[in-house]
């Protein structure tokens, strides 16, 4: 939550109408509205993270809302509270759809996250392990719950790759690219992604998705196109080693 949140409207041929930034490390910022008008539409975008509860990833889990209404009516709601919004009852069946997450992970060795690889899906234990310092011959392991899904040996040679599992049945397509883990500097970060589809490297060809400081509304704006060709979800992983 230190890096906030930001809610990006854009138009039917994918150009950003409006962005808004929302902080909410600001005590006063983490209950509040925006009241917006795009095109001759308004738009009211309505959160309380106040008692928001947070697990081990960065997204609150409950105790908050994020609703986004268009004339009044609502096309966007997240979160578990229970509340009115200006006359409105909750809570509202949204049918929106979790197509994306990017997340900036730490550790030494192991590395950590959750992940729900379709819509409604059972939410995942994600656990990489990779030793490029005390290891002569480093290797990389990737578990889903604590069971082994892949092993990666003479990383050396085979610092960027991809590999299928099976995941709820499902085939999920993982790259990595570990090279600056044992070729760069000691800050580098090393990049996995998870793709619900085989057609994933369509998203990773686009060399931005190495870069964790692209946020763009054209970086978004490629996930909703892949989304509506049916590629699925994607989870970026941006590994980072701690001392």
């Amino acid at each position: 939550m230190g890096q906030g949140l930001s809610v990006t409207i854009e138009d039917s041929t994918n150009q950003c109408l409006c962005k808004v930034d929302i902080k909410p490390w600001l005590f006063s910022r983490r209950k509040g509205y925006k009241n917006l008008e795009v095109d001759a539409t308004k738009i009211d975008i309505n959160w309380d993270l106040c008692n928001a509860k947070f697990g081990v990833g960065p997204e609150p889990l409950e105790g908050f809302y994020l609703a986004i209404q268009f004339n009044r009516e609502i096309v966007l709601f997240l979160g578990d509270l229970k509340k009115k919004i200006e006359g409105l009852e909750f809570p509202f069946k949204s049918n929106a759809i979790f197509i994306a997450k990017k997340e900036h992970i730490f550790g030494k060795k192991f590395y950590g996250a959750k992940a729900q690889f379709c819509d409604k899906g059972q939410v995942h234990d994600v656990t990489i392990e990779c030793d490029t310092i005390d290891s002569k011959d480093p290797w990389l392991s990737i578990r889903i719950d604590s069971k082994i899904v892949m092993q990666v040996k003479r990383l050396k040679w085979k610092f960027r790759g991809n590999h299928t599992i099976l995941v709820d049945g499902l085939p999920v397509e993982v790259f990595w690219d570990v090279h600056n883990w044992l070729f760069g500097n000691a800050m580098g970060n090393a990049v996995f992604m998870f793709q619900s589809c085989l057609s994933a490297e369509k998203i990773w060809s686009s060399r931005s998705v190495f870069d964790p400081s692209v946020l763009s509304c054209s970086y978004s704006q490629r996930f909703r196109d892949y989304q509506l060709q049916g590629l699925g979800f994607s989870l970026i992983l941006y590994a980072w080693k701690s001392e």
